[in-house]
């Protein structure tokens, strides 16, 4: 099960790879997810727009995405292990400030700090997937990782939920810091170094590294899976962004039915990287995202039935008349998560970070122009105080995520027989 050149000696724990990946992988849903019942209480405390108090999710995002240009070249040279206890310090010391935050500025920039930290993260965990496994084990050992961060986001937003309601905005903050603290010391007392020394990468001039990510994006199958992670992810995020406020506000549910919305989305994403971890062995990754195309697209089109039957009828559907589609959409994500995480790395056990870290970069670009975009749909006539920012989205996001599984990843999707790995850009 081990890499080529890994010695299967050299393994962690095949318990402590899957709950490090799932404390990794779910600090994002955590920093994300977990405050969102809190956020429509904000604009009062801090005396802002509720279209100002979106920075706190755009701004951590952007961040995140930039830092991991950062943190991907720095972990291919010193290891993974010191990239992770630095970011996740950092993650930790950020929530401090961000629970004592006496304005939306540093609250803002706190959060920014955080998107820094939980860079690290989220690209270690991705790089020592190829560290330790070929891209198919790889991808099987990611789904029990993502399903692990499926029952963290499944129980976080209820918990943010319950805090939100009778604690407060803050408390919700500072949960998020608890958990990073207790990834830190679990990673601190039970992670070895993953990436061996042999295939650490010497120190690189900027005209090297550029020279290198131009190398990485010429690679088909690294643009594929980019393209597939980046485009359900920016549907996920349309739901992430503004559903706060369309359930709350619009449907008008409480903060703790809303805790239960999130986690019934978590409970379907869940249920997507379980089917995904059953047809990988028989269907490979390629086979796997084509089903998972398929409820991306179905979830986009109920999404975007609920749109039309609003404006054609006049009237507000129930909170569980626009689920379904949801859910759906959920399960499609949990489907190609896994493969294309583990399909962006595959042909890289060198430059596994770089490579981690330039998809996390696009793929967080993207999620920043959407909630650019949001931001101006949700004040735009005829969209404000509507479900059509939500809905409209996700079925954008379904649709564009179809098209990339169904085409892209159907004739990239597969490394390249016979060619180094690394070396697989394309003619």
């Amino acid at each position: 099960m081990s890499a080529s050149d890994t010695p299967a000696a050299a393994l962690p724990p095949h318990w402590v790879v899957v709950l490090t990946l799932s404390l990794l992988l779910g600090l994002q849903p955590v920093a994300t997810d977990l405050y969102l019942p809190a956020l429509p209480q904000m604009p009062a405390s801090l005396g802002v727009s509720a279209a100002a108090v979106q920075w706190t999710l755009s701004v951590l995002v952007l961040a995140f995405g930039i830092a991991q240009l950062f943190w991907g070249p720095v972990s291919d040279r010193l290891g993974r292990r010191p990239v992770l206890m630095a970011g996740l310090s950092l993650f930790v010391l950020a929530s401090v400030v961000t629970v004592a935050a006496p304005n939306l500025s540093v609250l803002v920039v706190a959060r920014a700090v955080q998107g820094v930290g939980l860079a690290a993260g989220l690209v270690c965990a991705r790089a020592m997937i190829r560290d330790l496994y070929t891209p198919d084990v790889g991808a099987h050992v990611l789904a029990q990782g993502l399903s692990g961060l499926g029952v963290i986001a499944l129980v976080g937003p209820v918990i943010g939920g319950l805090t939100a309601a009778s604690l407060g905005w803050r408390a919700t903050l500072a949960l998020l810091g608890l958990f990073a603290l207790a990834a830190l010391i679990f990673i601190w007392r039970r992670l070895p170094e993953t990436l061996p020394e042999h295939r650490r990468q010497q120190g690189l001039s900027v005209a090297e590294r550029l020279r290198q990510w131009q190398g990485i994006v010429r690679q088909p199958m690294f643009r594929a899976y980019t393209a597939l992670t980046s485009s359900t992810y920016g549907g996920l995020y349309v739901f992430l962004a503004a559903s706060s406020f369309a359930f709350i506000e619009v449907l008008h549910v409480s903060r703790p039915v809303f805790g239960l919305v999130m986690a019934s989305m978590s409970m379907f994403y869940l249920g997507g990287t379980l089917l995904c971890r059953r047809w990988l062995p028989h269907r490979g990754l390629t086979g796997t995202v084509r089903v998972g195309a398929g409820c991306s697209l179905t979830g986009g089109l109920w999404c975007a039935a609920t749109s039309a039957w609003t404006l054609l009828t006049d009237h507000t559907p129930s909170p569980w008349a626009v689920m379904p589609g949801l859910w759906i959409y959920a399960i499609g994500h949990g489907m190609h998560q896994p493969c294309s995480q583990a399909g962006v790395v595959a042909s890289f056990p060198r430059q596994a970070g770089a490579a981690s870290a330039l998809s996390g970069f696009v793929m967080c670009w993207i999620a920043f122009g959407i909630s650019a975009v949001l931001a101006v749909w949700m004040k735009t006539p005829g969209l404000a105080g509507t479900l059509h920012p939500l809905t409209l989205g996700v079925a954008l996001g379904g649709a564009i995520t179809a098209w990339v599984a169904l085409g892209l990843v159907q004739r990239h999707g597969r490394p390249v027989p016979d060619a180094p790995a690394d070396e697989q850009t394309a003619s």
